[in-house]
C-alpha cells in the first residue's frame, strides 16, 4: 500500500550553503579557491612526474595515481556545489545524483586502495631493499594500480545499486551539498536500516583490511628504521613515510567521522564541516604534504622552474 502512493522522485534538492548574498558569494569564492589549488597543485605533481626522469619510480607512480583520483574526487562534487550557487538553486537531477555518488564513493575506495600499495612500496623499499627492484617492477606497479581502479569500480557499483534500489517516498530533500548515501539512506522509504547495516559491514572489512595492512607495515618499517646506524639515512626513511601516515590519517580519520556519526536530521553545521574535511581538503591538501618535505620533488620543481625562465631569456638574446 505505502508503495502504490509512492511518487518517482526525479531530482533532488542539495543543502545551500545560505539563502543571503553575502554568505553565498563567500561560499563561491571559498570553494573557487579551495578549487583552484587542489586542480593546481595535482596538475604540478602529475606534470613534474611525467617530465622528470629521475621521478619515474614506483613511489612516485602512485603518487602519480593519487593525484589523478584527488583531482577526480573534487571535481564531482564542488563544481556542481558552485554552479547551483551562481545559479541560484539546489537541483540535482534523479540520474546526476546516482552519477555524483558512484564517482564519489569510486575515487574514494581508489585513493585508499593507492595508499595501502603505497605503504606496501615503502615496507619493501625499507625492509626488503635488497629485493626491491625485483618485487616493486613496472609490471607489478601496474598490476597492483590496475586492482586499485577496478576494484573502486566494482565497490562503488554495489554501494551504488544498493543505496538506489530503495524508493525515494517521503522526501527528496538532501541535507548535504552533494548527494551523499547516508543521507540518501534516511530520506529513503524503506529497508533503511537492511541497507545501513549491509554498507556498515562490507565497508568496515575492507577499510579495516586496508588499515590493518597498513598499520602492520608500518610497524615493521619503524622497527627497521631504528635499527639504521646512519642518521641520514634514518632521516631519509621517515622523511618518505611521514608524508604518506598523514595523508591516511586525514583521509581516513575524516572519512570514518562523516559515514559513522548518526544522520541528522535537519541541516547541520557540524555535517557540513565533515563533509568539506573529507572531500575537499585531502585532495587540496595531498599535493603540499607530499612537496613539502619531498627534495625530490623540490629539485624537479626547480628544474622546471629554471627551465621556463632559460628558454625565454635565450630567445630574448637571440632576439637582440
Amino acid at each position: 500500500m505505502m508503495m502504490s502512493n509512492c511518487t518517482t522522485v526525479t531530482e533532488f534538492l542539495l543543502l545551500g550553503f545560505s539563502d543571503a548574498l553575502e554568505l553565498q558569494i563567500l561560499h563561491l569564492a571559498s570553494f573557487l579557491i579551495l578549487y583552484l589549488a587542489a586542480l593546481i597543485g595535482n596538475l604540478l605533481v602529475i606534470m613534474l612526474i611525467a617530465v622528470d626522469s629521475h621521478l619515474h619510480t614506483p613511489m612516485y607512480f602512485f603518487l602519480l595515481n593519487l593525484s589523478i583520483l584527488d583531482i577526480g574526487s573534487i571535481s564531482v562534487t564542488v563544481p556542481k556545489s558552485m554552479a547551483n550557487s551562481i545559479l541560484n538553486t539546489r537541483l540535482i537531477s534523479y540520474f546526476g545524483c546516482v552519477t555524483q555518488v558512484f564517482f564519489v564513493v569510486f575515487f574514494i575506495a581508489a585513493d585508499i586502495a593507492i595508499l595501502t600499495f603505497m605503504a606496501y612500496d615503502r615496507y619493501i623499499a625499507i625492509c626488503k631493499p635488497l629485493h626491491y627492484a625485483t618485487v616493486m617492477n613496472s609490471k607489478a606497479c601496474l598490476k597492483m594500480a590496475a586492482t586499485a581502479w577496478s576494484t573502486a569500480v566494482l565497490y562503488s557499483a554495489l554501494h551504488t545499486g544498493n543505496t538506489f534500489r530503495l524508493p525515494f517516498c517521503h522526501s527528496n530533500i538532501i541535507n548535504q551539498f552533494f548527494c551523499e548515501i547516508p543521507q540518501l539512506l534516511r530520506i529513503s522509504g524503506s529497508e533503511v536500516f537492511t541497507s545501513e547495516i549491509q554498507i556498515f559491514i562490507f565497508s568496515a572489512f575492507l577499510g579495516l583490511g586496508c588499515i590493518v595492512f597498513i598499520f602492520v607495515s608500518y610497524i615493521q618499517i619503524f622497527t627497521t628504521v631504528l635499527r639504521i646506524p646512519s642518521e641520514q639515512g634514518w632521516h631519509k626513511a621517515v622523511s618518505t613515510c611521514l608524508p604518506h601516515l598523514i595523508v591516511v590519517a586525514l583521509l581516513g580519520s575524516t572519512g570514518m567521522i562523516a559515514y559513522v556519526k548518526p544522520t541528522s536530521g535537519s541541516p547541520s553545521a557540524l555535517d557540513l564541516m565533515v563533509s568539506v574535511l573529507y572531500s575537499v581538503i585531502p585532495p587540496m591538501m595531498n599535493p603540499v604534504i607530499y612537496s613539502m618535505r619531498n627534495k625530490d620533488m623540490k629539485a624537479s620543481l626547480w628544474k622546471l622552474v629554471r627551465w621556463k625562465w632559460f628558454i625565454p631569456t635565450k630567445m630574448l638574446v637571440f632576439l637582440q
